[in-house]
């Protein structure tokens, strides 16, 4: 097998692009709420800079000024020496002082956009359809919120400042550079020319690399988190192999990139460095030569002499003119891949939202005077709150009637999955849907809590469009038992109340009862206040499914959707959760998918779907009578897939 990146360089060669165009407008909007905060950096750095630069000139004048008078003297006095000395001290100390208050300024500023690039990110999560992580891996998505969050963090706290502060070092040694000698400075910066085109081709390359580097992460993380989740399934399965050849894939090409980035990357600094130090040794030589020859130099303050101190003065502004050219192509490297972990959380954050035109609510009702009436505490009563133009608002009782007129349904535009499904569910009946996997089931119940929107056909619930229903208000009044069960860190007593976020304790363990729960509940270690972690791993399936089960009883919702609710329990547990069940399906509209046909005998109604269509439909009883597909099912001689 071959190994991109590995035995194949040109399987990873680099993407044509690079990050969204406006991404950086955008980052700098996350910034805008630390005006002051970032206008104080700003004036710390020009300080250090100032700094930097009135240092390396003061070296002219104490040498010029102040040491070489003093050569060969008898009794030299070192009284003003001393005092230039502390003020060049001083000097030194108010550059320090500011790269000190920016450095710990640009933390705050730092961590403050962080958390407002979190919050919005996960506001923006929580709105996007169930259609997106059907197909995003979640590791991906986490990708984003750490790796990605990671880079920014060290651009905006680091990169970005060093930046700044060393292309102003960069121009205040330039102009320190003319005021000395004009000479040396066009000679460096001829040198500087083409010292930026060795920069621009190595940081070019691997700044390239960084964004392929951010891409490849998501991607292993992504891999990492679908194969811890499924590791129960890798190891029956023998699988082990074939996943860490998978893995290796991936990880290759990582690696590639990350090579590939990080050499060009590393020996950036080093190029610099030496190219600096040759600029050092060239200037010394020439200064030097120009000094001991007298050749007339030209400086801002007129034509003059190259003294020592000029000398020694112009070659420590050298160093402080090439060193932050290094630094910034340093940090360039970090600030590109920052800008692509950037690019990709804005990209999650343009994935369209959840589309919502609904304008009927579900509100508690009370009915006085044979009137209903909205009101704010919690009652048992509900209703559909329809606004009209007019300004009326009419209320329609919520009784949990639920109607299917001629629906097509395909998650992909060109692959209908659902065709021409018509089907009426009656306040308080329970309909069962069965068939081979993919024939449907677990569909159409999406399309009644609206994961998805239907192509064609109408879907009524009590009469109304459900399109007009807002989303929220319409899940509310669906109860969901799900095949695969999701437990939150928490105590148990907060995960039932997940159901109903104002129920009191009473009516969780009311709940815990009605789910037959209770009993197991209060042998755990704590009881109700047993904290579960990692998914409720310390319980058995069967367990997780009964609290889940507890959860959506506690809701109390008039329509109850049981997805393979109890595939997870063993028989003899289905039997005593199936007297629960009975109980919470007592005057509820329910819709019951399994593959267990004993869990629906006594159902109001059996749709048996094939192929994305209602084949049979009718009682138990009746079905069995007109041995069609669902007395063949019953009777073994066809067995569910």
């Amino acid at each position: 097998m071959n190994k991109r990146g590995v035995n194949n360089p040109a399987a990873g060669k680099p993407p044509a692009h690079q990050f969204k165009p406006g991404t950086i407008k955008r980052l700098l909007s996350y910034m805008s709420g630390y005006k002051l905060q970032l206008f104080f950096v700003v004036v710390c750095i020009l300080l250090s800079a100032a700094a930097s630069a009135a240092s390396s000139l003061f070296l002219k004048t104490l040498i010029d000024d102040y040491i070489v008078p003093l050569l060969g003297r008898a009794h030299p006095a070192y009284t003003e020496l001393f005092r230039t000395i502390l003020l060049i001290g001083s000097i030194y100390l108010i550059g320090v002082l500011s790269t000190l208050f920016y450095n710990r300024v640009m933390v705050t500023v730092g961590q403050g956009t962080l958390r407002k690039i979190r919050d919005t990110m996960f506001r923006h999560m929580q709105s996007l359809p169930i259609r997106y992580f059907d197909t995003h891996t979640h590791g991906d998505v986490m990708s984003h919120y750490t790796n990605d969050t990671d880079t920014l963090r060290q651009a905006i706290s680091q990169s970005l400042p060093q930046m700044f502060s060393s292309l102003v070092t960069v121009i205040a040694a330039f102009v320190s550079m003319l005021y000395l000698s004009v000479n040396l400075t066009l000679f460096v910066a001829v040198f500087t020319m083409i010292l930026l085109k060795v920069i621009r081709t190595l940081v070019g390359r691997s700044g390239i690399f960084f964004v392929k580097q951010q891409a490849s992460l998501g991607d292993v993380n992504g891999y990492i988190e679908e194969m811890i989740n499924g590791q129960k399934v890798v190891k029956v399965f023998c699988h082990e192999e074939s996943a860490e050849e998978e893995f290796d894939l991936k990880n290759a090409e990582l690696c590639y990139s990350a090579t590939e980035a990080n050499k060009y990357g590393n020996i950036t600094m080093p190029v610099v460095g030496n190219m600096g130090y040759l600029l050092y040794v060239l200037l010394a030589v020439f200064g030097g030569a120009a000094g001991i020859a007298g050749i007339p130099n030209l400086s801002l303050t007129g034509i003059n002499v190259l003294t020592i101190g000029t000398i020694v003065s112009y070659l420590t502004l050298s160093r402080a003119f090439i060193n932050p050219i290094g630094q910034i192509s340093m940090q360039f490297n970090m600030v590109i891949m920052a800008l692509a972990g950037a690019s990709r959380i804005f990209e999650l954050m343009d994935e369209n939202v959840e589309q919502d035109d609904g304008y009927i609510t579900l509100v508690n009702v009370k009915t006085e005077n044979g009137e209903i009436q909205e009101c704010n505490e919690r009652t048992d009563a509900w209703a559909w709150k329809h606004p009209h133009s007019d300004g009326t608002v009419t209320y329609t009782p919520l009784k949990g009637e639920i109607r299917f007129y001629d629906v097509d349904f395909g998650y992909e535009e060109s692959k209908v999955v659902l065709h021409n499904i018509t089907l009426y569910a009656q306040p308080g009946q329970k309909v069962a849907f069965v068939g081979a996997t993919g024939a449907g089931k677990t569909t159409i119940t999406n399309l009644i809590n609206r994961f998805y929107d239907i192509a064609d056909g109408k879907i009524r619930y009590d009469g109304i469009n459900i399109n007009k229903i807002k989303k929220a208000d319409l899940r509310r009044s669906l109860g969901i038992v799900l095949q695969d069960v999701n437990l939150f860190t928490g105590t148990v007593m907060d995960n039932i109340r997940y159901g109903k976020l104002d129920a009191g304790d009473d009516e969780c363990i009311a709940a815990a009862r009605l789910a037959n729960a209770d009993g197991f509940i209060r042998m755990l270690p704590h009881g109700y206040q047993t904290v579960l972690e990692g998914d409720g791993n310390g319980l058995s399936q069967g367990q997780r499914q009964l609290i889940s089960i507890a959860r959506a009883a506690v809701a109390d919702p008039p329509v109850m959707i049981l997805d393979e609710a109890t595939s997870s329990i063993d028989t003899r547990t289905e039997a005593i959760v199936q007297k629960g069940m009975d109980a919470l399906m007592n005057g509820r509209t329910v819709f019951v998918i399994a593959h267990r046909l004993s869990t629906v005998q006594n159902s109001d109604v059996i749709m048996v779907l094939e192929n994305g269509r209602i084949i049979e439909r009718g009682s138990h009883e009746r079905l069995i009578a007109e041995k069609g597909k669902y007395y063949q099912l019953y009777t073994g001689a066809f067995e569910l897939e």
